[in-house]
């Protein structure tokens, strides 16, 4: 929290315990920061609410399929009252940005793709041990599909939607998410991997649609 820096909890290098769980629901001000050994932590939500970035950052080859869950949705009706902006203000804080994400995405594998293609011209005692082991790298591009579960939020719910957790409003939530769930796992064709060379491909229980 001091950094102000982001915290990725990664149980690939660390032993996530309670305290980490705390730590990344803790939105201020309606919950406290929680202390990790000597540091203190809110919730990334405060700029980005999935650790997207992180995954497709990842320097390996492996083919992935994600299943991000977003709790909150950038998609909303125009605000009437001061209570409905503080809702929308809410909604487009805590909304991920997986459109942003995989735009970025998609163009940084597109020049990957270019740069293998230029290096593959070139006979390798040509090349620097460097740009072969770089070109070594990008031969194998990983395939990634991402199913994208965007909550609903209802009419009634208002600006303290991020903090209100009454039984009612939680079992609507886990309804709804389950709900999601069924009908994103009977799109088959959805949770195979893409094509090779497509390198990245998002679906969208709510759109229909394949928006990659």
């Amino acid at each position: 929290m001091l950094s102000g820096n982001f915290i990725y909890f990664d149980n690939a290098h660390d032993e996530i315990g309670p305290e980490h769980v705390m730590a990344s629901g803790a939105l201020p001000p309606a919950l406290p920061m929680v202390r990790i050994g000597t540091d203190h932590f809110w919730d990334g939500g405060i700029v980005s609410n999935t650790p997207l970035q992180h995954l497709l950052d990842q320097e390996d080859a492996l083919n992935s399929l994600v299943f991000q869950v977003d709790l909150f949705s950038a998609r909303g009706v125009l605000p009437r009252s001061i209570q409905d902006v503080m809702a929308r203000h809410k909604d487009i804080m805590y909304s991920s940005r997986t459109r942003h994400n995989t735009d970025v995405y998609r163009r940084t594998h597109n020049l990957k793709v270019l740069l293998y293609k230029a290096l593959a011209k070139l006979p390798d005692e040509q090349l620097s041990e460097e740009e072969r082991k770089l070109k070594a790298s990008l031969r194998n591009m990983p395939e990634i599909a991402i199913l994208h579960l965007i909550y609903q939020q209802k009419a009634y719910e208002g600006d303290a939607k991020d903090h209100e957790f009454s039984g009612t409003s939680m079992r609507e939530h886990w309804t709804s998410g389950y709900e999601d769930t069924k009908r994103a796992l009977k799109r088959r064709d959805w949770i195979k991997m893409p094509e090779e060379g497509m390198g990245l491909v998002v679906h969208d229980v709510h759109r229909e649609t394949e928006w990659a």
